[in-house]
């Protein structure tokens, strides 16, 4: 006989516990980080969109700027997202005579705080960066 007796796995199971509870709560935080991390970048590709076909509108580079900056944050806002965004609008295209083709493009940057999930490898801020251009209606009045 092996001398095993009948309650020898005695608290195999809360040893098992202790081991992977930890393993799991860790990756449940980093599905909740990439997560974050995605719908984020997801509310910074349409505050691009949405800024560039809004300064495509516009009849001059100025407008293009400031009607640009107004939407990205407008839509940061609605995606609730909580940064500073940077928004770089290149809008020489308006310059350019009616009937020839040209565009805008609108870069949004913005910097997202992910320190309130506070584990190794996962960093304090991420940098989000989307690009979006849009035609010029090329027969603008």
């Amino acid at each position: 006989m092996s001398g095993r007796t009948k309650n020898s796995d005695r608290g195999s199971m809360a040893l098992e516990t202790v081991i992977l509870a930890p393993v799991t709560l860790l990756g449940i935080v980093l599905v909740v980080a990439f997560g974050r991390a995605t719908i984020a970048h997801g509310a910074v590709e349409a505050a691009a969109r949405d800024a560039a076909r809004q300064a495509s509108l516009s009849r001059t580079v100025d407008d293009a700027q400031n009607s640009a900056r107004t939407s990205a944050l407008a839509a940061l806002r609605r995606g609730d997202l909580r940064c500073a965004p940077q928004v770089d609008v290149n809008a020489d295209g308006l310059n350019r005579e009616p009937g020839e083709r040209a565009v805008v493009t609108v870069t949004v940057v913005c910097t997202v705080d992910l320190a309130d999930i506070a584990l190794p490898g996962v960093p304090g801020s991420t940098t989000l960066r989307a690009t979006f251009t849009s035609p010029i209606d090329p027969y603008r009045a």
